[in-house]
C-alpha cells in the first residue's frame, strides 16, 4: 500500500505542479522516486510539525497544493490546533498524510502509536478523512484527496497485508464499497488494516455481507442503511480506538435511521501496556483473527444470533 501511495503522488505531481510535498525529516526511502522526479517539488520542513502545518497553509493560499506527511503520532495529534485553526477555518486545500496508524510503529510505543486520529478529526469541521484497506483503494482515495479542495486526512496503516479488491473500486465522498455480498444476519463494515480480516472472518457466518469504508467523513446515512438493511447486526471493524470512530459513527447513523445491534470491533480505551511486534500488540489490544472471532460469537450469541 506504501509504494501505492508513493506511485500516486509521484504521478499527482507530474501532472500539477502546483503540488508541493511537505515531510518533517523523514519518509525518505518512501520518497526516493518524488525526490528524483520531481524534487523542486519537494520541502523538508524539519522536525517542526506545528509549523510545517502553518507553512502548508500559507502555500496553500499561494495556490499551491501541499502534502504534509508525518507519523499520524504527529499528523494529526500534535498539530490538531494548527489543523482546527490555520487549515480548516480556512478551508484550504491541504491533503495530510498520517503513515503508521493504529499500532503499526508498535516498538517505539505509545508515543509513536494513533488509535485516536479519526476521532479527534471527526470534531473538526470542514475537514475529510479516508482510510484505504488495500492498494486499490490507496490509489482511489488518493485521485478523491486531489479531486477535491477542501483539507483532507488520509490516514495509512499496516502496509503489507494483501489485496482485499481484485481492481481499483470507484470511491465516492461517504459510500461504503461493497466487498461482499450476502443476505446472511450479520453484515461486517470495516476499514483500513481491519479490512483484510473482516473478509477473512465473513467465512465463519455464512451469507454475511462484507463493506469497505474508505471515507469516514462524510459517511453518508444513505449508505449505511442500504448496507445494513435485510440484516439483523452489524459488525464493525477498525484499528482505532472503539470510541469516537467507525463503529461510532456507524452507531450514531443506525440509531437515528435504522436501529439494530452494532458490535464495535477496535482498540479498548487504553494504551498498550508493553512494547512489540505488530502481531503481538493487534492481539494485545483484542485485535487478531482469534479475538475477533471470539467477541463477535458473543455478540451474536447475546442477540440470539447463530
Amino acid at each position: 500500500m506504501r509504494n501505492a501511495f508513493s506511485k500516486a503522488l509521484v504521478a499527482a505531481a507530474e501532472a500539477d505542479e502546483r503540488i508541493l510535498l511537505l515531510t518533517g525529516d523523514h519518509g525518505y526511502a518512501l520518497f526516493d522516486d518524488f525526490r528524483h522526479r520531481v524534487p523542486g517539488q519537494y520541502i523538508n520542513a524539519g522536525i517542526a510539525e506545528q509549523n510545517m502545518v502553518g507553512v502548508a497553509a500559507g502555500l496553500a493560499k499561494a495556490g499551491f497544493r501541499p502534502v504534509v506527511y508525518a507519523l499520524s503520532a504527529f499528523i494529526p495529534i500534535r498539530v490538531l490546533e494548527q489543523i482546527k485553526l490555520d487549515i480548516c477555518c480556512e478551508e484550504l486545500p491541504v491533503l495530510f498524510i498520517g503513515d503508521g496508524a493504529g499500532v503499526v510503529y508498535s516498538t517505539l510505543g505509545v508515543s509513536h502509536q494513533s488509535t485516536e486520529d479519526i476521532a479527534a478529526l471527526r470534531a473538526v469541521p470542514q475537514v475529510r478523512i479516508l482510510s484505504p484497506g488495500d492498494a486499490h483503494e490507496m490509489k482511489a482515495t488518493m485521485e478523491l484527496a486531489f479531486a477535491t479542495p477542501a483539507p483532507v486526512y488520509l490516514r495509512m496503516g499496516k502496509s503489507d497485508l494483501g489485496p482485499v479488491h481484485s481492481a481499483q473500486p470507484k470511491l465516492e465522498w461517504g459510500k461504503l464499497v461493497s466487498v461482499r455480498s450476502g443476505a446472511g444476519p450479520v453484515v461486517f463494515i470495516a476499514t483500513g488494516s481491519m479490512l483484510n480480516l473482516a473478509v477473512k472472518l465473513a467465512g465463519d457466518w455464512p451469507g454475511s455481507a462484507v463493506w469497505s469504508a474508505p471515507s469516514l467523513k462524510p459517511l453518508q446515512a444513505e449508505s449505511v442503511t442500504a448496507a445494513c438493511q435485510g440484516h439483523r447486526l452489524v459488525v464493525t471493524l477498525e484499528e482505532h480506538n472503539r470510541i469516537g470512530g467507525l463503529g461510532g459513527a456507524v452507531a450514531e447513523i443506525l440509531s437515528q435511521e435504522q436501529p439494530m445491534p452494532v458490535c464495535r470491533i477496535g482498540v479498548p480505551d487504553q494504551y498498550s501496556e508493553l512494547c512489540g511486534s505488530y502481531s503481538y500488540l493487534m492481539k494485545e489490544h483484542g485485535l487478531d483473527l482469534d479475538s475477533v472471532r471470539a467477541q463477535v460469537m458473543a455478540f451474536t450469541k447475546k442477540h440470539s444470533i447463530a
